[in-house]
């Protein structure tokens, strides 16, 4: 097997801490609802979309083995700043500590959303990884902005179809569950319309410094096979 293909460059790295980052924070800013007329959504739709983006990045320079790397990497981030949060959410605080019930607020994550927003996370980023793949090694490497989007169409909607029925059906009305799914796919998707241009320099300038443009051709899309990198 070829050393290179099992190692990883500095750029990378620059790419997961950045993609852990945004996990977390949207993880925090979730605790919190905004208004922008009729239309409420939660604070981390402002940078959990990101984390989408960054993955197409790193999938279309790098391909989806090193994508695979970097979701895993972001599961067993988050997964570690969420239990850390919930352990230290369940030790009383201090007799004199009066913000017991705010940190509750932002770290005492539900152990039902917490799982719905593990699975969803996995199914969502691993579906949008292998979209871009596919698209990249049927389309001959052309229409990045076209993959760019349908992945991402595909991979929120996972996200969301898992997500809420898991997290919050029966607690918010079944009938509204199809209406937070189309919202939050669709505010997602324009997010990263919106953002495109900045995507493709990035990943113009990416391919340029590392001298990578990765076609995953007889590769395993196995989920489980994180050390083939």
């Amino acid at each position: 097997m070829n050393n290179r293909n099992n190692t990883v460059s500095v750029l990378f790295m620059l790419f997961s801490v950045l993609f852990c980052v945004c996990l977390i924070t949207a993880n925090v800013l979730e605790t919190k609802q905004i208004s922008f007329g009729p239309i409420s959504i939660t604070g981390g739709l402002l940078v959990f979309p990101v984390s989408y983006i960054i993955n197409d990045c790193v999938c279309e320079v790098w391909g989806y083995r090193k994508a695979r790397l970097l979701i895993w990497l972001g599961f067993l981030m988050n997964f570690i700043f969420v239990a850390f949060g919930a352990l230290c959410d369940a030790i009383p605080g201090a007799p004199y500590w009066q913000n017991e019930e705010g940190f509750h607020a932002v770290f005492g994550l539900a152990p039902r959303i917490a799982a719905a927003s593990f699975i969803a996370f996995l199914a969502g980023s691993f579906i949008n990884a292998y979209v871009m793949s596919r698209m990249k090694v049927s389309d001959g490497g052309k229409r990045f902005a076209l993959r760019a989007i349908m992945s991402t169409v595909y991979g929120e909607a996972a996200d969301s179809v898992i997500f809420f029925p898991l997290a919050l059906g029966g607690v918010v009305p079944w009938s509204e569950i199809p209406m937070l799914v189309a919202s939050q796919v669709l505010l997602k998707t324009a997010y990263e319309i919106i953002v495109l241009p900045v995507t493709i320099r990035v990943v113009r300038k990416t391919k340029e410094l590392e001298g990578e443009d990765a076609y995953d051709e007889g590769i395993s899309y196995n989920i489980w096979r994180i050390r083939s990198i």
